[in-house]
């Protein structure tokens, strides 16, 4: 039976009366939860990650979908792929009901339509390559399980992250990852708990991937965008570290080559 545990009553009551103190010692009990919730989630975790890796080295993209906190976790998540990855940013896009305007303000009625999903997903030539996943704490969101119902018959592998266990959202993915925190402090409010298991997934979903992928070596983003003075200075230690290199050479090739990977690879060729 489906049970939304995401809009069961606070353990905690009278939050009005309690001191700053409390609350926040409150909420940090809440959310020592949530990593062992995650922990219990990793085998699902790790069924999506095995079947995403062979799809994208094959051209394959990764799409999440959601409303509110949700769709903004998914979003964010994807818009650090490139920075940290080095990967074009069409490889793992974010969709969130009601567009990029619903970013920082609410759009009413936008996660209510059970078609646009789908309709946005075929604006990017949603192919059976692709893996589409759904983000709803609550697993009934009609514009995520529409989409994925949509991509599942067309043989697009679907998964979601929900907060309530057997949910209508579940039912849809091929790969249902249930990550169950219980009720949230502020009843209901499931930017909180809810929120904070699902960035740490999309963290593991994505990275996992990406070193999947070989954008990591050893534990260094070599693929990581120079997007500003620390990112490089990051770059050209792990030059230094790689080569044996003085500082400013390994700097400079990391400027004339653009990433760490690439200028490792272009002076070893070099010195061979």
């Amino acid at each position: 039976m489906f049970t939304k545990i995401t809009e069961q009553s606070s353990l905690y009551n009278h939050l009005e009366s309690k001191s700053v103190l409390e609350v926040l010692q409150d909420i940090n009990t809440e959310d020592q939860k949530v990593a062992l919730a995650v922990e219990k989630a990793i085998p699902q975790i790790e069924r999506l990650v095995s079947q995403i890796i062979p799809r994208m080295k094959q051209g394959g993209r990764i799409f999440y979908l959601g409303a509110g906190t949700s769709g903004r976790l998914g979003v964010l998540d994807a818009s650090e792929i490139p920075p940290t990855f080095g990967m074009p940013p069409t490889y793992v896009v974010g969709l969130i009901a009601g567009g990029e305007k619903a970013l920082r303000n609410p759009v009413e009625n936008a996660e209510d339509n059970t078609s646009r999903g789908w309709e946005e997903l075929q604006q990017h030539g949603i192919n059976p390559k692709d893996t589409v996943i759904g983000i709803a704490a609550s697993g009934t969101t009609p514009y995520v399980v529409g989409a994925l119902h949509q991509a599942r018959q067309h043989g697009i592998l679907t998964a979601c992250i929900t907060s309530n266990p057997h949910s209508p959202m579940a039912e849809a993915a091929d790969v249902p990852i249930e990550m169950i925190v219980g009720p949230e402090y502020v009843t209901g409010s499931s930017r909180m708990k809810s929120g904070t298991g699902q960035k740490m997934i999309l963290n593991m979903i994505s990275t996992a991937v990406m070193i999947g992928m070989g954008r990591v070596k050893d534990n260094k983003m070599v693929n990581m965008q120079l997007s500003n003075q620390k990112l490089v200075d990051r770059g050209a230690r792990m030059i230094v570290e790689e080569l044996g290199l003085d500082y400013d050479h390994a700097r400079t090739l990391l400027l004339m080559h653009g990433s760490v990977k690439e200028a490792v690879d272009a002076y070893r060729r070099n010195t061979i």
